[in-house]
Protein backbone atom coordinates (compact mmCIF):
# COMPACT_ATOMS: atom_id res chain seq x y z
CA UNK A 1 0.00 0.00 0.00
CA UNK A 2 1.41 3.27 -1.13
CA UNK A 3 1.55 6.11 1.43
CA UNK A 4 -1.09 7.94 -0.41
CA UNK A 5 -3.42 4.87 0.16
CA UNK A 6 -2.72 5.10 3.76
CA UNK A 7 -3.58 9.06 4.45
CA UNK A 8 -6.79 8.25 2.15
CA UNK A 9 -7.94 5.85 4.23
CA UNK A 10 -6.71 7.27 7.53
CA UNK A 11 -8.81 10.36 6.74
CA UNK A 12 -11.83 8.24 5.79
CA UNK A 13 -11.52 6.32 8.94
CA UNK A 14 -11.73 9.83 10.74
CA UNK A 15 -14.57 11.31 8.76
CA UNK A 16 -16.56 7.93 8.82
CA UNK A 17 -16.13 7.87 13.21
CA UNK A 18 -17.39 11.38 12.78
CA UNK A 19 -20.41 10.93 10.91
CA UNK A 20 -21.41 7.86 13.29
CA UNK A 21 -21.03 10.29 16.04
CA UNK A 22 -23.08 13.08 14.33
CA UNK A 23 -25.95 10.43 13.38
CA UNK A 24 -25.92 9.06 16.99
CA UNK A 25 -26.81 12.48 18.08
CA UNK A 26 -29.30 13.61 15.66
CA UNK A 27 -32.45 12.77 17.56
CA UNK A 28 -31.50 15.67 19.90
CA UNK A 29 -31.01 18.56 17.17
CA UNK A 30 -33.92 20.93 15.45
CA UNK A 31 -33.64 22.98 13.04
CA UNK A 32 -30.29 22.09 11.84
CA UNK A 33 -27.53 22.44 14.42
CA UNK A 34 -29.67 23.05 17.92
CA UNK A 35 -30.02 21.47 20.88
CA UNK A 36 -32.21 21.98 23.86
CA UNK A 37 -29.63 22.66 27.01
CA UNK A 38 -32.05 19.95 28.61
CA UNK A 39 -30.60 17.39 26.13
CA UNK A 40 -26.78 18.09 26.60
CA UNK A 41 -25.56 15.37 28.53
CA UNK A 42 -27.64 13.23 26.70
CA UNK A 43 -25.52 14.78 23.69
CA UNK A 44 -22.46 14.83 25.13
CA UNK A 45 -22.46 11.04 25.57
CA UNK A 46 -23.39 10.25 22.03
CA UNK A 47 -20.77 11.96 20.67
CA UNK A 48 -17.78 11.62 23.03
CA UNK A 49 -16.16 8.15 23.42
CA UNK A 50 -13.70 6.73 25.81
CA UNK A 51 -10.20 8.28 25.58
CA UNK A 52 -11.08 11.14 23.54
CA UNK A 53 -8.89 13.84 23.60
CA UNK A 54 -11.96 16.58 24.80
CA UNK A 55 -11.44 20.98 24.95
CA UNK A 56 -13.66 22.60 27.54
CA UNK A 57 -13.11 26.18 26.38
CA UNK A 58 -11.56 27.48 29.62
CA UNK A 59 -9.42 30.65 29.34
CA UNK A 60 -8.10 32.73 31.67
CA UNK A 61 -11.77 34.57 31.98
CA UNK A 62 -14.78 33.26 29.83
CA UNK A 63 -15.47 30.09 30.59
CA UNK A 64 -17.41 26.89 28.67
CA UNK A 65 -19.14 26.66 32.46
CA UNK A 66 -22.21 25.12 31.36
CA UNK A 67 -20.62 22.63 29.36
CA UNK A 68 -18.26 21.58 31.95
CA UNK A 69 -21.60 21.13 34.40
CA UNK A 70 -22.82 18.71 31.90
CA UNK A 71 -19.22 16.93 31.34
CA UNK A 72 -19.70 15.57 35.07
CA UNK A 73 -23.27 14.45 34.82
CA UNK A 74 -22.23 12.03 31.97
CA UNK A 75 -22.17 8.47 33.31
CA UNK A 76 -18.37 7.21 33.80
CA UNK A 77 -19.39 3.94 32.37
CA UNK A 78 -19.99 5.18 29.35
CA UNK A 79 -17.57 8.45 28.82
CA UNK A 80 -14.03 7.47 30.72
CA UNK A 81 -10.38 7.91 30.31
CA UNK A 82 -10.64 11.41 28.48
CA UNK A 83 -7.78 13.12 27.80
CA UNK A 84 -8.55 17.02 28.55
CA UNK A 85 -6.06 19.47 27.10
CA UNK A 86 -7.28 23.30 28.10
CA UNK A 87 -5.28 26.52 28.50
CA UNK A 88 -6.97 27.03 32.49
CA UNK A 89 -8.62 24.85 34.60
CA UNK A 90 -10.00 27.17 37.05
CA UNK A 91 -13.68 25.69 37.68
CA UNK A 92 -14.30 23.45 40.34
CA UNK A 93 -15.95 21.40 37.61
CA UNK A 94 -12.64 21.11 35.84
CA UNK A 95 -11.54 18.98 39.10
CA UNK A 96 -14.69 16.98 39.47
CA UNK A 97 -14.37 15.34 36.00
CA UNK A 98 -11.15 13.63 37.17
CA UNK A 99 -12.42 12.52 40.27
CA UNK A 100 -15.76 11.06 38.86
CA UNK A 101 -13.27 8.79 36.70
CA UNK A 102 -14.40 10.84 33.58
CA UNK A 103 -11.21 11.95 32.57
CA UNK A 104 -7.80 10.48 33.10
CA UNK A 105 -4.85 12.76 32.00
CA UNK A 106 -4.44 16.53 31.61
CA UNK A 107 -2.25 18.88 29.57
CA UNK A 108 -3.00 22.50 30.24
CA UNK A 109 -1.05 25.79 30.58
CA UNK A 110 -2.86 27.84 34.02
CA UNK A 111 -4.50 26.79 37.09
CA UNK A 112 -4.66 29.59 39.36
CA UNK A 113 -7.03 28.60 42.05
CA UNK A 114 -7.47 24.83 41.61
CA UNK A 115 -3.80 24.24 41.78
CA UNK A 116 -3.70 22.99 44.85
CA UNK A 117 -6.89 20.88 43.65
CA UNK A 118 -4.47 19.44 40.91
CA UNK A 119 -1.53 18.62 43.02
CA UNK A 120 -3.68 16.78 44.72
CA UNK A 121 -5.27 14.46 41.86
CA UNK A 122 -1.76 14.15 40.12
CA UNK A 123 -0.80 12.91 43.92
CA UNK A 124 -2.85 10.63 44.06
CA UNK A 125 -2.66 9.14 40.79
CA UNK A 126 -6.58 10.42 40.16
CA UNK A 127 -4.96 12.49 37.22
CA UNK A 128 -2.51 11.78 34.87
CA UNK A 129 0.06 15.29 33.87
CA UNK A 130 1.03 15.35 30.33
CA UNK A 131 2.76 18.40 30.64
CA UNK A 132 2.40 22.60 31.88
CA UNK A 133 2.55 24.34 28.67
CA UNK A 134 2.80 27.86 27.94
CA UNK A 135 -0.10 29.49 26.06
CA UNK A 136 1.27 29.23 22.64
CA UNK A 137 2.90 25.57 22.89
CA UNK A 138 -0.48 24.30 24.19
CA UNK A 139 -2.28 25.82 20.99
CA UNK A 140 0.49 24.65 18.69
CA UNK A 141 -0.07 21.24 19.73
CA UNK A 142 -3.63 21.60 18.85
CA UNK A 143 -2.50 21.28 15.43
CA UNK A 144 -0.14 18.67 16.05
CA UNK A 145 -0.18 15.84 18.61
CA UNK A 146 -3.28 17.11 20.71
CA UNK A 147 -5.93 17.73 18.14
CA UNK A 148 -9.79 18.17 20.45
CA UNK A 149 -11.89 15.49 18.56
CA UNK A 150 -14.71 17.05 20.78
CA UNK A 151 -14.24 21.10 21.42
CA UNK A 152 -16.92 22.46 23.93
CA UNK A 153 -16.51 26.21 23.63
CA UNK A 154 -18.26 29.88 24.42
CA UNK A 155 -20.38 31.96 22.51
CA UNK A 156 -22.26 35.10 22.97
CA UNK A 157 -24.67 34.47 20.66
CA UNK A 158 -25.65 32.42 17.56
CA UNK A 159 -27.81 33.41 14.56
CA UNK A 160 -30.83 31.09 13.01
CA UNK A 161 -27.95 29.49 10.24
CA UNK A 162 -25.52 28.70 13.56
CA UNK A 163 -23.27 31.36 12.86
CA UNK A 164 -21.21 32.23 16.25
CA UNK A 165 -20.80 36.02 17.66
CA UNK A 166 -17.84 35.35 19.83
CA UNK A 167 -17.75 38.97 21.34
CA UNK A 168 -15.14 40.85 23.36
CA UNK A 169 -13.62 38.10 25.01
CA UNK A 170 -13.20 36.19 21.94
CA UNK A 171 -9.61 34.47 23.65
CA UNK A 172 -8.69 30.86 22.80
CA UNK A 173 -12.18 30.22 20.64
CA UNK A 174 -10.66 30.36 17.28
CA UNK A 175 -7.74 28.38 18.05
CA UNK A 176 -9.51 25.35 19.49
CA UNK A 177 -12.42 25.30 17.08
CA UNK A 178 -9.87 25.60 13.83
CA UNK A 179 -7.67 22.47 15.08
CA UNK A 180 -10.89 20.66 15.83
CA UNK A 181 -13.08 21.06 13.11
CA UNK A 182 -10.68 20.72 10.06
CA UNK A 183 -9.59 17.43 11.58
CA UNK A 184 -13.10 16.41 11.78
CA UNK A 185 -13.66 16.82 14.81
CA UNK A 186 -16.92 17.91 16.63
CA UNK A 187 -17.43 21.18 17.72
CA UNK A 188 -20.47 21.75 20.46
CA UNK A 189 -21.60 25.97 21.43
CA UNK A 190 -22.71 27.03 24.12
CA UNK A 191 -24.61 30.36 24.05
CA UNK A 192 -25.47 33.06 25.78
CA UNK A 193 -28.82 33.58 23.15
CA UNK A 194 -30.14 32.25 19.95
CA UNK A 195 -30.99 35.59 18.11
CA UNK A 196 -32.07 36.28 14.11
CA UNK A 197 -28.61 38.59 13.43
CA UNK A 198 -25.61 38.96 15.10
CA UNK A 199 -23.18 41.79 15.20
CA UNK A 200 -20.57 39.87 13.26
CA UNK A 201 -19.41 36.64 12.37
CA UNK A 202 -16.80 35.22 14.62
CA UNK A 203 -17.58 31.33 13.48
CA UNK A 204 -19.02 30.40 10.30
CA UNK A 205 -21.82 28.11 11.13
CA UNK A 206 -19.83 25.27 9.15
CA UNK A 207 -17.84 24.67 11.30
CA UNK A 208 -19.86 24.64 14.20
CA UNK A 209 -21.90 21.11 14.68
CA UNK A 210 -24.16 21.82 17.64
CA UNK A 211 -25.25 24.99 19.32
CA UNK A 212 -27.08 25.21 23.11
CA UNK A 213 -28.93 28.05 24.53
CA UNK A 214 -27.45 27.91 28.21
CA UNK A 215 -29.55 28.29 31.14
CA UNK A 216 -27.47 31.37 32.26
CA UNK A 217 -24.39 33.71 30.44
CA UNK A 218 -21.36 32.12 30.69
CA UNK A 219 -18.86 32.96 33.73
CA UNK A 220 -16.00 35.63 32.80
CA UNK A 221 -13.42 36.40 35.70
CA UNK A 222 -12.15 40.12 35.68
CA UNK A 223 -9.01 38.71 35.97
CA UNK A 224 -6.74 41.89 34.98
CA UNK A 225 -8.96 44.34 37.13
CA UNK A 226 -6.66 46.13 40.04
CA UNK A 227 -8.45 48.37 42.15
CA UNK A 228 -5.72 51.46 42.52
CA UNK A 229 -7.10 51.97 46.29
CA UNK A 230 -5.02 48.91 47.24
CA UNK A 231 -1.98 49.59 45.76
CA UNK A 232 1.17 50.01 48.11
CA UNK A 233 3.73 52.68 48.63
CA UNK A 234 6.00 50.18 48.45
CA UNK A 235 4.66 49.21 44.83
CA UNK A 236 5.16 52.90 43.82
CA UNK A 237 8.47 52.98 44.54
CA UNK A 238 9.50 49.80 42.49
CA UNK A 239 6.97 51.67 39.93
CA UNK A 240 9.04 54.84 39.74
CA UNK A 241 12.25 52.74 39.38
CA UNK A 242 11.18 50.62 36.61
CA UNK A 243 10.24 53.74 34.71
CA UNK A 244 13.07 55.33 35.57
CA UNK A 245 15.30 52.98 35.18
CA UNK A 246 14.07 50.73 32.51
CA UNK A 247 11.19 52.06 30.76
CA UNK A 248 12.85 55.54 30.05
CA UNK A 249 16.61 54.37 29.58
CA UNK A 250 15.92 51.75 27.07
CA UNK A 251 12.94 54.02 25.16
CA UNK A 252 10.94 51.07 25.71
CA UNK A 253 7.18 51.51 23.40
CA UNK A 254 6.25 48.02 22.65
CA UNK A 255 5.55 46.02 25.93
CA UNK A 256 3.60 43.73 27.28
CA UNK A 257 2.01 44.24 31.03
CA UNK A 258 1.63 41.27 33.45
CA UNK A 259 -0.94 41.29 35.94
CA UNK A 260 -0.85 42.77 39.30
CA UNK A 261 -0.03 45.80 41.27
CA UNK A 262 3.57 46.89 40.66
CA UNK A 263 2.41 47.17 37.01
CA UNK A 264 -0.91 48.64 37.91
CA UNK A 265 0.91 51.63 39.55
CA UNK A 266 3.37 51.82 36.23
CA UNK A 267 -0.06 52.57 34.32
CA UNK A 268 -1.34 55.01 37.19
CA UNK A 269 1.94 56.74 36.86
CA UNK A 270 2.45 57.07 33.49
CA UNK A 271 0.27 60.34 33.07
CA UNK A 272 1.68 62.28 36.45
CA UNK A 273 5.66 60.72 36.94
CA UNK A 274 6.12 59.81 33.62
CA UNK A 275 5.03 63.46 32.16
CA UNK A 276 7.22 64.67 35.14
CA UNK A 277 10.11 63.25 33.26
CA UNK A 278 9.31 64.27 29.94
CA UNK A 279 8.59 60.56 28.35
CA UNK A 280 5.13 61.28 26.90
CA UNK A 281 5.35 60.02 23.40
CA UNK A 282 9.10 57.92 23.99
CA UNK A 283 7.58 55.16 26.11
CA UNK A 284 4.23 52.61 26.56
CA UNK A 285 3.11 53.55 22.89
CA UNK A 286 2.26 50.17 21.48
CA UNK A 287 0.48 47.65 24.35
CA UNK A 288 0.02 44.04 24.32
CA UNK A 289 -2.59 43.70 27.23
CA UNK A 290 -5.76 43.00 28.06
CA UNK A 291 -7.97 46.29 28.52
CA UNK A 292 -7.09 47.05 32.17
CA UNK A 293 -9.06 49.63 33.83
CA UNK A 294 -5.65 51.43 35.62
CA UNK A 295 -4.44 51.85 32.00
CA UNK A 296 -7.37 54.83 31.40
CA UNK A 297 -5.69 57.99 32.38
CA UNK A 298 -2.62 56.86 30.06
CA UNK A 299 -5.08 56.43 27.51
CA UNK A 300 -6.84 59.31 28.39
CA UNK A 301 -3.93 61.41 28.79
CA UNK A 302 -2.53 60.65 25.01
CA UNK A 303 0.13 58.44 25.82
CA UNK A 304 -1.17 55.03 24.25
CA UNK A 305 -1.36 54.58 20.77
CA UNK A 306 -2.57 50.92 20.18
CA UNK A 307 -3.22 48.46 22.31
CA UNK A 308 -4.03 44.57 21.28
CA UNK A 309 -6.13 42.51 24.25
CA UNK A 310 -5.54 38.60 25.05
CA UNK A 311 -9.07 38.69 25.86
CA UNK A 312 -11.73 41.53 27.28
CA UNK A 313 -12.16 42.49 30.78
CA UNK A 314 -15.28 42.61 32.19
CA UNK A 315 -16.86 46.43 32.68
CA UNK A 316 -14.60 47.72 29.92
CA UNK A 317 -17.11 47.02 26.97
CA UNK A 318 -18.42 50.38 26.24
CA UNK A 319 -14.77 52.16 26.69
CA UNK A 320 -13.03 49.65 24.33
CA UNK A 321 -16.19 50.46 22.00
CA UNK A 322 -15.42 54.19 21.95
CA UNK A 323 -11.78 54.40 21.31
CA UNK A 324 -11.03 51.82 18.42
CA UNK A 325 -8.56 54.24 17.32
CA UNK A 326 -6.80 52.31 20.49
CA UNK A 327 -8.03 48.71 20.53
CA UNK A 328 -8.90 46.33 17.40
CA UNK A 329 -12.53 47.07 17.16
CA UNK A 330 -14.62 45.09 14.23
CA UNK A 331 -16.73 47.26 11.90
CA UNK A 332 -19.55 45.88 14.27
CA UNK A 333 -18.04 48.74 17.17
CA UNK A 334 -16.84 46.20 19.72
CA UNK A 335 -13.14 44.61 20.75
CA UNK A 336 -12.03 41.81 18.73
CA UNK A 337 -9.39 39.60 21.11
CA UNK A 338 -7.39 36.86 20.41
CA UNK A 339 -5.14 35.01 22.67
CA UNK A 340 -2.99 33.15 19.82
CA UNK A 341 -2.69 36.34 18.33
CA UNK A 342 -1.91 38.47 21.34
CA UNK A 343 1.05 36.15 22.33
CA UNK A 344 2.52 35.84 18.83
CA UNK A 345 3.06 40.05 19.52
CA UNK A 346 4.26 39.05 22.98
CA UNK A 347 6.65 36.75 21.66
CA UNK A 348 8.05 38.40 18.90
CA UNK A 349 6.97 42.02 18.47
CA UNK A 350 7.30 43.54 21.84
CA UNK A 351 10.63 44.87 23.48
CA UNK A 352 9.97 44.29 26.98
CA UNK A 353 7.93 42.35 29.42
CA UNK A 354 7.54 43.36 32.82
CA UNK A 355 5.64 41.31 35.62
CA UNK A 356 5.47 40.04 38.89
CA UNK A 357 6.58 36.73 40.18
CA UNK A 358 6.37 34.77 43.96
CA UNK A 359 9.97 33.32 44.39
CA UNK A 360 13.62 34.28 42.76
CA UNK A 361 16.51 31.68 43.43
CA UNK A 362 19.83 32.94 43.28
CA UNK A 363 20.85 32.01 40.16
CA UNK A 364 17.72 34.37 39.08
CA UNK A 365 15.74 31.55 37.59
CA UNK A 366 11.69 32.59 38.92
CA UNK A 367 8.59 30.79 39.41
CA UNK A 368 4.35 31.09 40.85
CA UNK A 369 4.81 27.55 41.81
CA UNK A 370 4.85 27.05 45.12
CA UNK A 371 5.76 23.28 47.00
CA UNK A 372 1.76 22.22 46.79
CA UNK A 373 0.19 23.70 43.66
CA UNK A 374 0.73 23.11 40.15
CA UNK A 375 -0.15 26.52 39.16
CA UNK A 376 1.53 26.81 35.32
CA UNK A 377 2.33 29.51 34.03
CA UNK A 378 0.34 30.70 31.42
CA UNK A 379 1.87 33.10 28.73
CA UNK A 380 4.38 34.67 30.99
CA UNK A 381 7.16 32.43 29.51
CA UNK A 382 6.15 33.70 25.72
CA UNK A 383 6.14 36.50 26.86
CA UNK A 384 9.44 37.10 29.12
CA UNK A 385 12.10 35.35 26.83
CA UNK A 386 14.25 36.26 24.43
CA UNK A 387 13.16 35.07 21.23
CA UNK A 388 15.74 34.06 19.41
CA UNK A 389 13.61 34.05 15.64
CA UNK A 390 13.48 37.65 15.84
CA UNK A 391 14.71 39.62 12.66
CA UNK A 392 13.48 42.89 13.08
CA UNK A 393 15.24 45.36 15.34
CA UNK A 394 14.26 48.27 17.40
CA UNK A 395 15.98 50.58 19.51
CA UNK A 396 15.37 49.20 22.95
CA UNK A 397 16.08 45.46 21.28
CA UNK A 398 19.67 46.92 20.04
CA UNK A 399 20.90 48.67 23.41
CA UNK A 400 19.53 46.03 25.58
CA UNK A 401 21.76 43.52 23.12
CA UNK A 402 24.65 45.56 23.10
CA UNK A 403 24.90 45.77 26.69
CA UNK A 404 24.86 41.70 27.11
CA UNK A 405 27.72 40.40 27.96
CA UNK A 406 30.30 39.81 25.47
CA UNK A 407 28.39 42.98 23.66
CA UNK A 408 26.72 40.10 21.17
CA UNK A 409 24.78 37.42 21.83
CA UNK A 410 25.56 35.72 18.06
CA UNK A 411 28.41 33.82 17.16
CA UNK A 412 31.07 35.89 15.47
CA UNK A 413 30.97 39.45 14.97
CA UNK A 414 26.93 39.87 14.30
CA UNK A 415 24.70 42.36 15.96
CA UNK A 416 21.96 41.42 17.36
CA UNK A 417 19.90 42.25 19.91
CA UNK A 418 18.25 41.14 23.38
CA UNK A 419 14.54 41.58 24.86
CA UNK A 420 14.28 43.10 27.84
CA UNK A 421 12.53 40.71 30.37
CA UNK A 422 12.34 42.40 33.75
CA UNK A 423 10.55 40.92 36.86
CA UNK A 424 9.21 43.12 39.98
CA UNK A 425 9.79 41.08 43.42
CA UNK A 426 9.20 42.42 46.95
CA UNK A 427 11.61 41.03 48.92
CA UNK A 428 9.73 39.78 51.19
CA UNK A 429 5.71 38.84 50.56
CA UNK A 430 2.75 38.16 52.42
CA UNK A 431 2.83 36.34 55.73
CA UNK A 432 6.30 37.25 55.51
CA UNK A 433 7.32 34.34 52.87
CA UNK A 434 10.65 35.53 51.44
CA UNK A 435 10.44 36.72 47.74
CA UNK A 436 14.47 35.30 46.96
CA UNK A 437 15.31 31.84 47.92
CA UNK A 438 18.00 29.71 47.75
CA UNK A 439 15.77 27.04 46.04
CA UNK A 440 12.33 27.20 43.98
CA UNK A 441 9.42 25.63 45.60
CA UNK A 442 8.87 24.49 41.95
CA UNK A 443 11.89 21.82 42.69
CA UNK A 444 9.70 20.46 45.31
CA UNK A 445 6.66 20.70 43.26
CA UNK A 446 8.24 18.83 40.44
CA UNK A 447 9.07 15.82 42.70
CA UNK A 448 6.19 15.66 44.97
CA UNK A 449 3.77 16.14 41.37
CA UNK A 450 6.23 13.39 39.77
CA UNK A 451 6.70 16.05 37.33
CA UNK A 452 9.78 15.48 34.67
CA UNK A 453 10.89 19.00 34.73
CA UNK A 454 10.43 21.81 37.48
CA UNK A 455 7.89 24.28 36.68
CA UNK A 456 10.28 27.55 35.98
CA UNK A 457 8.04 30.96 34.80
CA UNK A 458 11.16 32.89 33.23
CA UNK A 459 14.53 30.92 33.40
CA UNK A 460 17.66 33.04 34.56
CA UNK A 461 19.54 33.16 31.48
CA UNK A 462 16.50 34.98 29.60
CA UNK A 463 16.24 37.43 33.03
CA UNK A 464 17.63 40.88 32.07
CA UNK A 465 16.22 42.92 35.12
CA UNK A 466 15.16 42.48 38.63
CA UNK A 467 13.02 45.74 40.33
CA UNK A 468 12.98 45.51 43.90
CA UNK A 469 12.15 48.35 46.96
CA UNK A 470 16.27 47.69 47.07
CA UNK A 471 17.37 49.04 43.59
CA UNK A 472 17.32 47.39 40.26
CA UNK A 473 19.96 44.77 38.94
CA UNK A 474 21.03 44.98 35.30
CA UNK A 475 21.39 40.89 35.39
CA UNK A 476 22.40 40.85 31.15
CA UNK A 477 25.08 43.01 32.14
CA UNK A 478 26.77 40.51 34.26
CA UNK A 479 29.97 38.82 32.83
CA UNK A 480 29.51 35.13 34.58
CA UNK A 481 27.39 33.60 36.64
CA UNK A 482 29.45 34.37 39.85
CA UNK A 483 28.94 38.35 38.99
CA UNK A 484 25.13 37.87 37.80
CA UNK A 485 24.57 36.05 41.46
CA UNK A 486 26.30 38.83 43.22
CA UNK A 487 23.49 41.08 41.34
CA UNK A 488 20.82 39.28 42.62
CA UNK A 489 22.04 39.24 46.18
CA UNK A 490 22.54 42.82 46.02
CA UNK A 491 18.52 43.61 45.50
CA UNK A 492 17.49 40.81 47.86
CA UNK A 493 16.95 42.86 50.94
CA UNK A 494 16.76 40.99 54.46
CA UNK A 495 16.02 37.49 52.58
CA UNK A 496 18.59 35.03 53.44
CA UNK A 497 19.82 35.30 50.02
CA UNK A 498 20.23 38.91 50.59
CA UNK A 499 22.34 38.54 53.66
CA UNK A 500 25.22 36.61 51.61
CA UNK A 501 25.57 39.82 49.90
CA UNK A 502 29.11 41.54 49.93
CA UNK A 503 28.67 45.13 50.73
CA UNK A 504 31.63 45.81 48.92
CA UNK A 505 31.05 43.43 45.98
CA UNK A 506 27.52 45.49 45.81
CA UNK A 507 29.35 48.86 45.78
CA UNK A 508 31.63 47.40 43.01
CA UNK A 509 28.64 46.48 40.87
CA UNK A 510 27.07 49.76 41.64
CA UNK A 511 29.76 51.19 40.16
CA UNK A 512 29.50 49.43 36.68
CA UNK A 513 26.03 50.04 36.91
CA UNK A 514 25.08 46.80 37.27
CA UNK A 515 22.90 47.45 40.46
CA UNK A 516 21.19 50.87 40.74
CA UNK A 517 19.49 51.59 43.97
CA UNK A 518 17.27 54.59 44.24
CA UNK A 519 19.54 57.12 45.23
CA UNK A 520 21.47 56.11 41.64
CA UNK A 521 18.57 57.02 40.04
CA UNK A 522 17.72 60.08 42.16
CA UNK A 523 14.32 58.99 43.09
CA UNK A 524 12.95 60.85 46.36
CA UNK A 525 12.22 58.06 49.21
CA UNK A 526 9.73 61.24 50.30
CA UNK A 527 7.85 61.50 46.55
CA UNK A 528 7.19 57.70 46.34
CA UNK A 529 3.82 57.27 47.20
CA UNK A 530 0.78 57.33 46.19
CA UNK A 531 -0.31 61.21 45.78
CA UNK A 532 1.55 60.11 42.01
CA UNK A 533 -1.47 57.81 41.13
CA UNK A 534 -3.34 59.40 38.58
CA UNK A 535 -6.46 57.54 39.98
CA UNK A 536 -6.40 56.52 43.63
CA UNK A 537 -9.70 54.43 43.62
CA UNK A 538 -11.98 52.87 41.08
CA UNK A 539 -14.44 55.70 41.47
CA UNK A 540 -11.58 57.79 39.23
CA UNK A 541 -11.08 55.04 37.15
CA UNK A 542 -14.71 55.78 36.03
CA UNK A 543 -14.42 59.38 36.09
CA UNK A 544 -11.52 59.33 33.90
CA UNK A 545 -13.49 57.02 31.65
CA UNK A 546 -16.33 59.60 31.07
CA UNK A 547 -18.84 57.06 32.83
CA UNK A 548 -17.62 54.32 30.54
CA UNK A 549 -16.20 51.82 32.56
CA UNK A 550 -18.60 49.45 34.72
CA UNK A 551 -16.60 48.09 37.64
CA UNK A 552 -17.81 44.48 38.09
CA UNK A 553 -19.63 44.82 41.06
CA UNK A 554 -17.10 43.29 43.74
CA UNK A 555 -14.96 46.74 43.28
CA UNK A 556 -18.00 48.82 43.62
CA UNK A 557 -18.08 50.62 46.62
CA UNK A 558 -19.99 53.74 46.44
Amino acid sequence: MQMDDISSLSRKTLRADTEERLKAAAKFVYDGKFVRHSDTVALLQSVIKPYDIVNIEGDNQKQADFLAKCLCKVDPKVINNLHMVQSVISLPEHIKVFEKGIAKKLDFSFSGTQAGAIAELIASGTAELGAIHTYLELYGRYFVDLTPRVALVAGVQADSQGNIYTGFSTEDTPSIVEAAKFKQGIVIFQVNEITDRIPRVDIPSDWVDFIIQSPKPFYIEPLFTRDPALITDAQVLRGMMAIKGIYAEYNVKRLNHGIGFDTAAIELMLPTYGEELGLKGKICTHFVLNPHPTLIPAIESGWVKSVHCFGGELGMEDYVAAHSDIFFNGPDGTLRSNRAFSQVAGHYATDMFIGGTLQIDKWGNSSTATAARVSGFGGAPNMGCNANGRRHSSEAWLKCGAEAAGKSEAIGALSRGKKLVVQLAETFREKLAPGFVEELDAVKLAKNAGLPIEPVMIYGDDLTHIVTEEGIAYLHKCRDMEERMAAVRGVAGYTEIGMSADPAETRRLRELGIIRTREDLGISIEKANRSLLAAKNMRDLVEWSHGLYHPPVRYKTW
